[in-house]
């Protein structure tokens, strides 16, 4: 059986985690892996994460399984984080998942038992875990213009024309604030004729959302996807708390389904669990309590909120500090997108050819379409990546 097995394409984020780490030199710069990093380089348990991980280990009395769904009360908290009160409760279906891509898996799933027909529209880029499972899956899919390499700002017009192509019950997969992996966001207007479109075209929007609050604040990243969920009759939503939380490695999601009656509801929650059943029946639930338990708690909460502010000043501060080092070196104001766009991630605009360089020279460590972490640097390296940018002629 195995012999018949075949090569299948290698990651390309791992390959270089890889090569990155058999790097000798001393002067490596990782700005590869999407992983939030402090200026020591770590990836921090946060202050109300080892809090609440203490008041589980003493009041825990069971390790028995939770419901199919997962835990009601954390898709309540996780849900009203990310939408407010944008939708009426009895309207959303909510399961539990294994990370945020496990969130994406499922709601794929669900469509093509809804809709097997409807093609899943992606920004172009996006991120790679997106076209893998919809070809896993055997599903339809095709492209719409997002990012302008000219301009590293969104190319909206271009967008707007594409999805004017899309039909009734196709599916648009949207990036949350700071979801896209080229750094540049839609504003709230933008979002609003979005909404528009899809409403008008009867399509179905899927919105990735996995860094809230690493942009301009908690309530500012989700009012996008508020706006679309409360438009629309049917929203799916997959939201991650690897990233706002620190929870990478306890693979802590959830997938929010927007129904447009109480009867939808009911048939959407059932098939969410039915779902959970076939691919890992009962999900993980470490994580999902204690995140239950940080925004159920008000101390917990405001010093988590804390903390995750403090993440979201430094970015930007790093963002600043890199691009006034790039004024400064090339006398110009081309790299001045990098303070606007937010988050973790910038598409800086090298070719292939570009990022290679400041690899093999400088050990710079970023993909090959130039997407960086800026959390990856820190003050001792933005002199280093800004050397590097302007060696390599960008």
């Amino acid at each position: 059986m195995f012999e018949h097995l075949k090569d299948l394409p290698a990651d390309k984020i791992i390959a270089l985690m890889a090569e990155y780490r058999a790097d000798p030199r001393d002067n490596k710069v990782d700005l590869g892996v999407g992983v939030y990093k402090d200026a020591s380089g770590n990836t921090p348990v946060m202050r109300a994460v080892k809090k609440a991980e203490k008041q589980l280990w003493e009041a825990e009395t069971t390790k028995t399984y939770t419901a199919l769904a997962g835990d009601p009360a954390f898709g309540r908290a996780l849900s009203g984080l990310v939408l407010g009160d944008a939708v009426e409760e009895d309207l959303l279906a909510l399961a539990a998942q294994p990370g945020g891509t496990g969130a994406i898996h499922q709601a794929l799933e669900l469509i093509q038992m809804a809709t097997p027909e409807a093609t899943v529209w992606l920004s172009a880029p996006t991120w790679p875990n997106h076209p893998s499972i919809i070809r896993h899956l055997g599903m339809k899919m095709t492209e719409y213009r997002y990012f302008d390499n000219e301009t590293r700002a969104v190319d909206f017009a271009g967008m707007m024309e594409d999805l004017q192509k899309v039909k009734a019950g196709d599916v648009v997969l949207l990036h949350g604030a700071c979801h896209n992996p080229t750094g540049a966001n839609l504003t709230l207007p933008q979002w609003d004729e979005v909404a528009t479109l899809l409403e008008t075209k009867a399509a179905v929007p899927l919105i990735d959302i996995a860094y809230q609050g690493f942009g301009d604040g908690l309530e500012a990243d989700a009012a996008g996807t508020r706006l679309v969920a409360a438009r629309l009759p049917e929203t799916l939503i997959a939201a991650s708390c690897s990233k706002n939380f620190g929870l990478y490695r306890e693979r802590t999601g959830l997938l929010m389904a927007v129904a447009p009656n109480a009867k939808s509801k009911a048939l959407t929650q059932a098939t969410l669990a039915h779902l959970n059943r076939q691919n890992f029946s009962f999900p993980p639930d470490h994580g999902a309590r204690l995140v239950q338990m940080i925004l159920d708690d008000p101390e917990l909460r405001a010093d988590w909120a804390a903390e995750l502010e403090e993440v979201r000043t430094g970015m930007l501060g790093l963002r600043t500090r890199l691009a006034d080092a790039l004024r400064a070196r090339t006398g110009s104001d081309r790299f001045g997108f990098i303070a606007e766009h937010r988050g973790m991630f910038s598409r800086l605009g090298a070719t292939p050819e570009q990022v290679a360089y400041m690899r093999d020279k400088h050990a710079i460590y970023m993909v090959g379409d130039s997407r960086m972490n800026i959390a990856g640097l820190n003050e001792n390296t933005i002199d280093l990546l800004a050397d590097a940018i302007v060696d390599a002629g960008v």
